[in-house]
């Protein structure tokens, strides 16, 4: 339920509100706008009474959220969401910025990711990805660095001043990532982990929410509201391709759930076509065309050696192929009207 304070209404009649939803027993959540401020009321079970807010003070009208997900959606905040990364949010995903977030599938080496790190930031990535940690369909096949493997991305960062995003497996191993990364990453396999979406709700660092290989739209909005749930409103959406029958690609990656997100929820989204296609030659034109339909960033995986990858070589650009997309993409971005953000933006 959402509360529509009038334009002018007083601090006074807003904390009223406020007082008045807590004595109900919900939790109430001020949202000052830029034309108005709502109160959203957090935990209705079907049985607030209405009028009792409608009555009071500064109260211009009561709109009852229709969808499954509440704070999520476009009816609980109009205005898009802009995530702020770095210090004094240098680095912003949901506002006029498109976001470049690249690096290798994984963590394998010292001399790897810092490399990895200065030649995607010479081409304009201001975000590092690499995976400490890696889920695998195999358990034979190569599960990352761990904690050693973290330790090495802050390396990386102090090196080159990018921004680190890397993925939590598990609850506990939220607090380790959240020490050091700057985004942390639910992966598609673990987008219905809830216990792991409560922990990474309450870490206090951005969120960046992949969507599930088999997920509908509605089921990876509903795991985001896990997230704003426990209080954690800087949550990033990605589209990384969902399963599908045709065997010519990984995934099919679904360029519509673009646009349907932003029309859902007020959350920026961003695109990885690296898993969304699973191969290197399908990536580029992948990603100028989520540049194109509105995502606020790409997320591509990128290795100074894809031959010798030890994950995901088949889809990993070399970097020669990313600085093309990066020259490319900052002409799509400007005919939308856009830009695509630099890396001189981040003090480092």
């Amino acid at each position: 339920m959402l509360i529509v304070m009038r334009h002018g209404a007083t601090d006074a009649e807003v904390r009223r509100v406020v007082a008045v939803i807590e004595e109900m027993g919900y939790k109430a959540q001020p949202m000052p706008g830029v034309q108005r401020t709502a109160v959203g009321l957090v935990g209705n079970d079907g049985r607030v009474d209405a009028s009792r807010l409608e009555g009071l003070p500064g109260v211009q009208e009561v709109i009852h959220v229709s969808k499954p997900y509440k704070q999520v959606s476009r009816e609980w905040k109009a205005e898009n969401t802009v995530v702020r990364l770095g210090g004094g949010g240098a680095v912003q995903v949901g506002g006029a910025d498109v976001v470049a977030i690249a690096g290798p599938c994984s963590v394998e080496s010292e001399r790897q990711i810092i490399d990895a790190a200065r030649l995607v930031k010479d081409a304009g990535a201001v975000i590092l990805r690499g995976g400490a940690w890696k889920p695998r369909t195999s358990p034979y096949s190569f599960q990352g660095l761990g904690r050693p493997g973290l330790r090495l991305l802050g390396k990386a960062r102090d090196e080159t001043g990018l921004l680190i995003c890397t993925e939590a497996m598990d609850p506990e191993g939220v607090g380790y990532v959240a020490e050091v990364a700057d985004i942390v990453q639910i992966g598609a396999r673990n987008m219905q982990n809830f216990s792991l979406l409560k922990a990474a709700g309450r870490a206090k660092k951005p969120v960046l929410l992949k969507r599930g290989m088999s997920a509908t739209i509605e089921e990876l909005l509903l795991s985001a509201e896990y997230l704003l749930a426990e209080g954690n409103h800087d949550v990033i959406l990605c589209e990384r391709g969902i399963r599908g029958f045709d065997t010519a690609t990984r995934n099919v990656f679904d360029l519509t759930a673009i646009p349907v997100v932003h029309k859902l929820s007020h959350l920026p989204i961003i695109a990885d076509p690296s898993h969304g296609t699973g191969l290197r030659d399908k990536v580029i034109p992948m990603a100028r065309a989520a540049v194109a339909a509105g995502a606020d960033g790409i997320m591509i995986e990128v290795h100074p050696d894809p031959e010798r990858a030890l994950s995901d070589g088949a889809q990993t650009l070399f970097p020669e192929q990313f600085a093309q997309l990066m020259r490319e993409v900052r002409v799509i971005a400007d005919v939308i009207g856009r830009r695509v953000a630099e890396p001189a933006l981040i003090d480092g």
